[in-house]
């Protein structure tokens, strides 16, 4: 197991001011409330200094906002807590025990643990076996040390190279795609349950066409994605195998597109690259891309014999009143809600000129 070492006002004037708010506050309830603040991830980019090469990317689920990141070949074992907010790295993780020989990917299980993935093979398979380190994600953001727990890995078809590692959020399988062999990746299963004291054989369950570099499931464990330096595939995960989507996702542009990971709501994917001072940025799900607990609700259809004429309707003439009549959308409750406050606050503001 791991080890962790204001001024007053005139009375017209606040007459006045007090119409307008109460005329506003109709206006809003009429409309159902104000709109819902908008939460929406944004790119940001990672300025710790020491992560020039980041290879892997996954969302905390105890910390909102930070994100987890890493070096690949050549540095030292460590997991890096990057607050989105301001790309500054609030946490160090050091893997103790553990010496690096080129890890790509990180991510996170239904058990709230991180598993790193040293599965990076540069001689496209020369490594007879690569190794997955597991350790708990920490409740509290400080630098630490942290001895992981070691699992030997081999592939059931022979080394391959590898750049991503993606934990199932409900099964808890671990799953790595091969990067390339003869032109062909593949995805590859754990077996039930890892051990740590002997090898744990991955077995070929499907090929991919994508030079993966990196690859997540969504938080419901319905959709996976995979990605490659310019490219992105995305799979409904169906009876523990992948059906690829017809709908595509379109990566940003990136020097070096390395990593991927879903926000913590599912409806975001959010795309890291290596280099220093890279940038980590958003591409928003819709339709059937995004996972089934995060998908739209279908609209209702309409009622019959009301259906609008083949080619009309908000879409095509651009009217987004809803309405589609000629009253220029007077006829919606906030309209009129507010041209009798304006007739309101009107009238009262010529009374109180009066002597």
């Amino acid at each position: 197991m791991p080890t962790w070492t204001t001024p007053r006002r005139a009375a017209g004037a606040t007459a006045v001011a007090t119409a307008v708010a109460a005329v506003s506050a109709a206006a809003l309830l009429l409309a159902g409330g104000p709109p819902a603040a908008a939460d929406e991830p944004a790119a940001f980019t990672i300025t710790d200094p020491r992560i020039v090469e980041s290879s892997g990317l996954q969302a905390s689920e105890r910390h909102p906002g930070v994100y987890w990141t890493h070096n690949d070949s050549d540095d030292d074992a460590a997991l890096y807590a990057v607050d989105s907010a301001t790309g500054e790295t609030v946490a160090t993780v050091t893997l103790g025990g553990v010496t690096a020989r080129d890890i790509e990917a990180v991510s996170l299980g239904p058990d709230g643990d991180l598993y790193v993935g040293d599965i990076g093979d540069n001689f496209d398979g020369g490594w007879s076996e690569v190794w997955i380190y597991r350790l708990p994600e920490p409740e509290h953001l400080a630098d630490a040390t942290v001895t992981p727990t070691v699992y030997t890995v081999q592939y059931e078809d022979g080394p391959r190279d590898a750049e991503a590692l993606m934990v199932h959020p409900v099964t808890g399988r671990v799953y790595i795609a091969s990067k390339k062999q003869d032109g062909t990746g593949a995805l590859y299963a754990s077996p039930e349950e890892l051990t740590a004291s002997g090898i744990n054989v991955f077995a070929r369950v499907a090929d991919t066409e994508v030079w993966v570099t990196d690859g997540a499931f969504s938080p419901d464990g319905t959709r996976l994605l995979l990605r490659g330096y310019f490219t992105a595939r995305m799979y409904a995960w169906r009876d523990g195998e992948p059906v690829e989507m017809a709908q595509r996702v379109i990566p940003p542009s990136q020097m070096q597109g390395e990593s991927v990971t879903f926000t913590r709501d599912g409806r975001t994917l959010m795309f890291g690259s290596e280099g220093d001072g890279s940038e980590v940025e958003p591409v928003e799900l819709r339709g059937d891309l995004l996972p089934e607990s995060a998908a739209e609700p279908e609209e209702e259809d309409p009622t019959p014999g009301d259906s609008p004429e083949p080619g009309a309707g908000p879409d095509d003439s651009g009217d987004s009143s809803g309405d589609g009549g000629d009253d220029g959308g007077l006829s919606s409750p906030v309209a009129i809600a507010l041209v009798l406050g304006a007739v309101v606050v009107f009238g009262l503001s010529r009374h109180l000129k009066k002597p």
